[in-house]
C-alpha cells in the first residue's frame, strides 16, 4: 500500500506551497542517488518524495488527492492517474525537478546520462457519462486526432550540441567564471535533428492521424475528475522520444429522475392520496434497473425511504451509497361534486384530523437518522 503523500514529505495537509517545496528539497537532497550510490532503499525514498511533490505541488492534483486519495491517480489498464501511471524513471525525475535540486546535483548527473527524452504535448478531451455508466464503470471508445511521427523520417545527431541535448554556457560573475548547462535550442534537448522527411510531414516530422482509443473509466467517478491515458497524446520528434498523454475530463449527464449527492442518490416519488391512505407497491428506477418498494398504508407526505446500497460506488472503493426515496402525496386539485361532498363530510371526522403521534419524527430528525 502506498504511503500518504503528506507523510512521505513529513508535512501537514495545511502546508503552504513554499513549505511543500522546502520539505521536498530536504528529502531530495537527503536521498539523492549521488549521495547514496547503489543504495536501493534511498533511491526508492527519492522516487517516493518526487511522486509526492509532483501531486502536492499542483493545485488541481492536490485537491483531487485530498478528496479521493491515491485512487484518484490509479486506474489499472487505462492508465488512470497522474504521476504513477506513466512509470517515471530517474531521468524523468531529474528533468522535471532539476530546478529543485540546484546546480550541485542535477547538472552533472544529467550531463553524464546524455540527452533528455523529448516528450510530446498532452491532449485533453471531455467524455460524457450517464449515472448508469458511473455506477458500473465503462470502457469508452473515442476518436482522437493526434500527431504521430511520419513513416520515413530520418534523424541525425544534432550538430549544435553533438547529441548531448545540452549546451554549456560560460558567464563572468563577481565570483569568477561560471559554467552552466542549458537545453539545446536547436533540438530542444532530444540530441537529434531531422535529416529527411516525407513532404506531408511538418517541420518536426509529424503528421496528424485519427485513432480510436479505449478509455477504461472506473466506477464512481465524479464531475470534473480528470483521468489519464498514458502515451496517447502527441508524439515528439526524435528516435528516443516519448508520446504525451491523453487527459480525459469527466462530464456527468443529468438523470431524468435521480439526483446525485456524493455517493447517495435521491428520488422524488409521487403517490396519490388514495395510495397513501391504502398503501401500495410501486416500481421505481435505480441505476441498476427497476425495483419494487412498498408504501405502507397511512404513509405521510415527506416520508423518506432509504434503500441501502442502491446509490453509487465510492471511487475509493469504500462501499456504495444509498437511494433516498422522498414520498410526496399528491393532493387532488380539481374535484367533482361527488368527491367534494365526500371530503366535506370528512372535515369533522377524527380519522382525517391531523394528529402526529409521538412516534412520528420531524423532518430534521429524519435527516439526522439518514446520516447516522
Amino acid at each position: 500500500m502506498k504511503k500518504d503523500y503528506y507523510e512521505v514529505l513529513g508535512i501537514s495537509k495545511s502546508a503552504s506551497a513554499s513549505e511543500i517545496k522546502k520539505a521536498y528539497r530536504k528529502m531530495a537532497v537527503k536521498y539523492h542517488p549521488d549521495k547514496n550510490p547503489d543504495d536501493k532503499n534511498a533511491e526508492e525514498k527519492f522516487k517516493e518524495a518526487a511522486e509526492a511533490y509532483e501531486i502536492l505541488s499542483d493545485g488541481d492534483k492536490k485537491a483531487r488527492y485530498d478528496q479521493y486519495g491515491h485512487s484518484a491517480f490509479e486506474g489499472g489498464n487505462g492508465g488512470f492517474g497522474g504521476f504513477g501511471g506513466g512509470g517515471m524513471d530517474m531521468d524523468d525525475i531529474f528533468s522535471q525537478f532539476g530546478d529543485i535540486f540546484g546546480g550541485g546535483f542535477g547538472g552533472g548527473r544529467r550531463q553524464s546520462r546524455g540527452p533528455a527524452r523529448a516528450k510530446g504535448s498532452n491532449l485533453r478531451i471531455r467524455v460524457k457519462l450517464t449515472l448508469e455508466e458511473i455506477a458500473n464503470g465503462v470502457d469508452k471508445k473515442v476518436k482522437v486526432r493526434r500527431k504521430i511521427q511520419a513513416k520515413g523520417v530520418k534523424y541525425t545527431t544534432c550538430t549544435t550540441c553533438n547529441g548531448q541535448g545540452q549546451v554549456m554556457r560560460v558567464t563572468n560573475t563577481m565570483l569568477g567564471r561560471m559554467q552552466t548547462a542549458a537545453t539545446c535550442p536547436t533540438c530542444q534537448g532530444s540530441g537529434q535533428s531531422i535529416k529527411s522527411k516525407p513532404s506531408e510531414a511538418d517541420a518536426n516530422g509529424l503528421i496528424v492521424s485519427e485513432e480510436t482509443v479505449t478509455i477504461n473509466i472506473p466506477e464512481g467517478v465524479t464531475e470534473g475528475v480528470q483521468l489519464k491515458v498514458a502515451g496517447k497524446g502527441n508524439d515528439a520528434p526524435g528516435n528516443n522520444s516519448i508520446s504525451g498523454d491523453l487527459l480525459v475530463v469527466i462530464e456527468e449527464i443529468p438523470h431524468e429522475t435521480l439526483k446525485r449527492e456524493g455517493t447517495n442518490l435521491h428520488l422524488d416519488l409521487y403517490v396519490s392520496f388514495s395510495e397513501a391512505v391504502l398503501g401500495v407497491s410501486k416500481e421505481i428506477e435505480t441505476v441498476n434497473g427497476k425495483v419494487k418498494i412498498k408504501i405502507d398504508a397511512g404513509t405521510q407526505s415527506g416520508k423518506i425511504l432509504r434503500l441501502k446500497g442502491k446509490g453509487l460506488p465510492s471511487i475509493e472503493r469504500y462501499g456504495t451509497g444509498d437511494l433516498m426515496v422522498h414520498v410526496n402525496v399528491w393532493t387532488p386539485q380539481a374535484l367533482d361534486k361527488k368527491q367534494r361532498k365526500f371530503f366535506e363530510s370528512m372535515l369533522e371526522d377524527e380519522n382525517f384530523v391531523p394528529n402526529p403521534s409521538n412516534s412520528d419524527k420531524s423532518f430534521f430528525e429524519k435527516v439526522k437518522d439518514m446520516f447516522s
